[in-house]
């Protein structure tokens, strides 16, 4: 029997929402539309692919400091698509599991509040898992991580030497490590998506800017992830 190795993790760098709406001779937040837009048919795709777990780089810690318009306008975008979220019937009829994974605390508090409501309203789903990352950012996932640590260490709940690799991943945002990540728009980074659980992933770079990002494009890249050899250093 051949094994199957089709990813159960997959993440994407959503980027290029701007620069789609530039080539169009549109407002930059047009583009975050279509963007938002084209994350509510990844879902339909991730389940007829058969992916269990999704993160997305949605919103870095970075760009809080987008020009106040942009900014704004992004941030009722978010308002929109929480309020979708909560309606969304696919949530429960496919037990689909949303986190909210960053410092989400650098959020306006109405969104903070609707994040919650999802979370809570999704937790004991267990077929799939979304992670959204926002005010997201690798470095300080790993440095929350640690404080987190260090604080089971000073209520006594944890000691120097229990700290490992294989128990690192119950501090971070995103626990599970994904198989691969692509990213969109032509640029060759990481720009700090998943620094600690994507040190073995396997990357795809498309030029498609996000908007264009369709179905046969994710099923290529799974594609080409099971015809690669992961040796893992062996």
């Amino acid at each position: 029997m051949v094994e199957d190795n089709n990813p159960k993790h997959i993440g994407i760098i959503m980027d290029g929402n701007r620069r789609f709406a530039k080539k169009l001779m549109m407002q930059p937040w047009k583009g975050h539309e279509w963007g938002k837009k084209k994350v509510e048919k990844l879902l339909n795709w991730c389940e007829d692919l058969d992916i269990k777990e999704l993160s997305l780089y949605a919103f870095s810690t970075k760009n809080f400091n987008r020009p106040k318009e942009e900014f704004n306008h992004i941030m009722n975008l978010f308002r929109d698509a929480s309020k979708d979220l909560l309606n969304d019937e696919r949530l429960e009829s496919k037990q689909i599991r949303i986190r909210f994974c960053g410092r989400i605390h650098m959020f306006p508090e109405d969104i903070q509040k609707s994040m919650h409501e999802i979370m809570d309203k999704t937790k004991k789903h267990n077929k799939y898992l979304i992670n959204f990352c926002m005010a997201y950012g690798g470095r300080e996932e790993i440095i929350d991580a640690m404080r987190a640590y260090f604080k089971d260490i000073e209520d006594g709940n944890a000691t120097i030497k229990d700290i490992d690799e294989s128990n690192f991943h119950k501090y971070l945002w995103v626990e599970n490590e994904p198989e691969l990540i692509i990213r969109t728009s032509g640029e060759r980074r990481t720009s700090d998506f998943l620094t600690w659980q994507g040190a073995y992933s396997e990357f795809f770079f498309l030029d498609k800017h996000w908007p264009e990002f369709e179905k046969e494009d994710l099923k290529k890249c799974i594609d080409e992830y099971k015809a690669r050899d992961r040796r893992f250093g062996k």
